[in-house]
């Protein structure tokens, strides 16, 4: 059995300034140019229908963050390693690109579902607060490295 790693949480706040496969496809943020995996689609399911649960908007997926989020898994597999390195210049970049005032980013690593990856982002406290939180806009990659062990990343922003 795969051991399991410890997830983390972070969010950055700039100083300037039950969901369905039908509703993130209508979602005007989804360009045709991100071709997210099942898993990935699961998840942004998983999130939007919890955050729909306790009245929160559905976030929009958005090109830029799904970027940034799988350039962050291919480092996070070179590494063999969960991090948030390089955090603050992925944030300033997406901040720039999009006009983010808040940026914040979930990671983990070795869960084998997007239901597990989510049930242990919401058992964290940091975690957990980045999905409830007032953001608008998501990027979420998984991928896996070679051995089969699976990276996720979600960048959130408002």
């Amino acid at each position: 059995m795969k051991k399991l790693l410890p997830l983390l949480s972070i969010a950055l706040f700039l100083g300037f300034g039950s969901c369905t496969k039908e509703d993130i496809a209508e979602t005007p943020a989804i360009s045709d140019a991100i071709n997210v995996t099942g898993i990935e689609q699961e998840l942004m399911i998983i999130v939007n229908d919890y955050r729909k649960s306790i009245g929160r908007v559905p976030l929009a997926l958005n090109t830029e963050a799904y970027e940034a989020a799988q350039a962050h898994n291919n480092y996070m597999i070179s590494k063999g390693e969960l991090s948030h390195d390089n955090f603050s210049a992925r944030a300033t970049a997406l901040s720039a690109k999009t006009s983010a005032e808040m940026i914040a980013e979930n990671v983990a690593k070795d869960y084998e579902t997007a239901q597990a990856a989510f049930d242990k982002w919401m058992s964290s406290k940091g975690h957990r607060l980045n999905i409830e939180s007032n953001f608008t806009h998501t990027g979420i990659s998984v991928k896996s490295d070679a051995e089969g062990n699976y990276y996720f990343t979600q960048m959130f922003y408002r």
